[in-house]
């Protein structure tokens, strides 16, 4: 159904009504709002954090609330969220809190169902190592133990914790500044560049769904050189020439 164009929008853009749901954050339950965003934001990494209590017996456990944020500094954030059914706080969060040391361990493949193993929410002073299967490595900077089967292992200071809120379903943002990186030179590539192909990486989805980063799945796009409408044909041809713009695809254009 095509309905009234907006007069401070360009006559190229009207408006269709697609029939799509609208969801007020305000007055959604957390359980099923929370639902919606992990189903539809991701693939989502995981970082596999391990970190020890106050009795020095080591936690591991998996959160897809993670990216990187910092090259320089080397920054990466992940977020142990509230407990939606009782608001509780989970021991990584605690564990971070009181020794301000995590180890990130990224998942691949091969580590995943043994990651999942470790997700359980097993009571204070458990070792999910020992319940995981995992097998504990002595980090170097730090005291949290890293995980020998994980390709990739950052020992991290906590810089900051930022809690987002008091109810069930806020999240705690571990601000990680990463100070030894640790790679398996099995997944590199002969450039010593970490290899795609090889780390095997995997993602967290909606439910239980996960994705994994290989095969088919995978696929590469070549960053687009903005090339000038006001330039002449000869500087245009070298400039495709010298940064592999094929020619042959249609000038880049700006949105407007």
């Amino acid at each position: 159904m095509l309905l009234s164009k907006s007069p401070k929008v360009s006559e190229k853009y009207i408006c269709i009504n697609t029939f799509s749901m609208k969801i007020d954050p305000k007055s959604t339950p957390t359980a099923k709002l929370h639902g919606y965003l992990l189903g539809a934001i991701g693939p989502r990494p995981i970082a596999f954090a391990s970190t020890i209590d106050e009795h020095g017996v080591p936690n591991l456990s998996p959160f897809s609330f993670f990216n990187v944020f910092s090259a320089n500094p080397p920054i990466a954030i992940f977020s142990p969220a509230r407990r939606g059914r009782d608001n509780t706080t989970k021991h990584t969060f605690e564990n971070a809190k009181l020794n301000r040391e995590v180890v990130i361990n990224v998942v691949n493949y091969d580590l995943v169902e043994q990651m999942s193993l470790s997700s359980t929410e097993y009571g204070a002073g458990v070792d999910e190592f020992i319940k995981a299967g995992l097998t504990p490595v002595p980090s170097e900077l730090i005291q949290p133990f890293r995980v020998k089967e994980s390709p990739v292992q950052f020992e991290c200071k906590v810089k900051e914790v930022v809690e987002l809120g008091q109810e069930g379903g806020a999240g705690n943002l571990i601000i990680c500044e990463i100070v030894m990186i640790h790679i398996d030179e099995s997944i590199l590539d002969d450039d010593g560049r970490i290899d795609q192909h090889k780390i095997d990486l995997v993602g967290r989805l909606g439910g239980n769904w996960y994705v994994r980063a290989s095969g088919n799945a995978l696929f590469e796009i070549a960053k687009p050189t903005y090339i000038s409408r006001d330039w002449s044909r000869s500087n245009s041809k070298r400039h495709s020439i010298e940064h592999g713009f094929n020619r042959k695809q249609p000038w880049p254009t700006r949105k407007r």
